[in-house]
């Protein structure tokens, strides 16, 4: 009998270390779900496309920092939230999707701008495309082009990069009509510069927000930003405060899911 007496105070002692253990355990757990839990909402963040207002505060504050400039009040004034596209929560950043938020920016007359591939002298001019698409790389600027095939069947896209890919070559393919161009800043400044490319029908540029696998995008990566700096200040800036050409900001934009960014922007208004 007095043998069995050890044995439960033994017994209640594992019992008491695995209830001093548990706990632990348990918070252990939450932590993890809660991380998982607030990995999973930047990631539902980070897909939900920008609003229309927070591309055009992103966009002013870039311009700014990049350029070391302070735009005019006047300017601020021109450039508000019609300047940019509100794309649809619906179709999100997948880059099939790029199609479907053309198609809904330019409304009913989508077809005929986006479609159609016959030259109208007066009207349509060679080498002038609707939507210019900019990218850091040619390889990004063809994965765009493919999110926009079912709308080149009939006037096929103009690819505006230096890689494998001669001025020459792109003066002859811009000798007809062009409804979407994709490429990289610097050879599209060059085939403007040199009267290639034409801007007689640009209605909405395209920027590729998407980063590459160093972290680097449009915004960030240091030569290419600055060409794109340079193209943007040379020949869409007026046209922005014009009212003649619109911006869309493709992609995860920096914060622009965040509660943080909306209060930023809240509070700058």
């Amino acid at each position: 009998m007095g043998s069995g007496k050890p044995e439960r105070h033994s017994q209640t002692k594992k019992r008491k270390g695995l209830s001093i253990r548990n706990p632990s355990k348990k918070i252990n757990l939450k932590k993890t779900e809660l991380s998982k839990n607030k990995e999973n909402q930047n990631k539902s963040e980070a897909s939900t496309p920008a609003s229309a207002s927070q591309q055009l505060s992103f966009f002013i504050n870039e311009f700014q920092s990049a350029n070391g400039v302070q735009l005019s009040s006047i300017e601020l004034e021109s450039i508000n939230e019609t300047c940019f596209v509100e794309l649809s929560q619906e179709f999100g950043h997948d880059v099939m999707a790029l199609g479907n938020h053309m198609k809904t920016a330019f409304g009913p007359s989508w077809k005929q701008v986006l479609c159609e591939g016959k030259l109208k002298e007066g009207n349509v001019d060679p080498g002038s495309p609707a939507v210019l698409i900019i990218s850091t790389s040619a390889l990004r600027s063809l994965e765009l082009l493919r999110g926009v095939r079912s709308l080149t069947k009939e006037c096929h896209a103009a690819k505006l990069f230096s890689k494998h890919m001669k001025v020459e070559e792109q003066v002859d393919m811009l000798k007809n009509r062009v409804n979407f161009a994709s490429g990289t800043p610097s050879r599209v400044k060059k085939l403007i510069d040199i009267e290639a490319l034409g801007l007689s029908r640009l209605k909405m540029i395209v920027l590729d927000m998407q980063a590459d696998v160093k972290g680097y995008s449009l915004f960030t990566l240091p030569q290419v930003r600055d060409e794109f700096w340079d193209l943007y200040k040379g020949f869409f800036h007026q046209r922005l405060l014009e009212g003649h050409l619109r911006i869309c900001l493709f992609g995860p934009t920096p914060n622009a899911g965040s509660k943080e960014f909306t209060a930023k922007k809240k509070s700058s208004s």
